[in-house]
């Protein structure tokens, strides 16, 4: 494997850890921003840190299916 795509997998680790770390937290900064408000919109502020928390979880599991089966 080659080191970009070492990169892209740990970012998907990074990024997952912290849209779950955003969704647990609440943070009012990162459902402020207009990509987040599309969904608060849509799902209440409720559903979308649910969302938030399954996206991350979802971020955090490819990347480390990546980094264990990708050879």
């Amino acid at each position: 494997m080659e080191p970009t795509e070492y990169f892209f997998l740990i970012l998907f680790i990074v990024l997952g850890a912290f849209a779950v770390f955003a969704a647990l937290l609440n943070l009012e900064w990162y459902f402020q921003t207009s990509g987040a408000q599309m969904f608060v919109r849509w799902l209440g502020r409720r559903g979308a840190r649910i969302f938030y928390l399954f996206l991350g979880l979802g971020l955090i599991a490819c990347g480390l299916l990546g980094l264990v089966y990708w050879h």
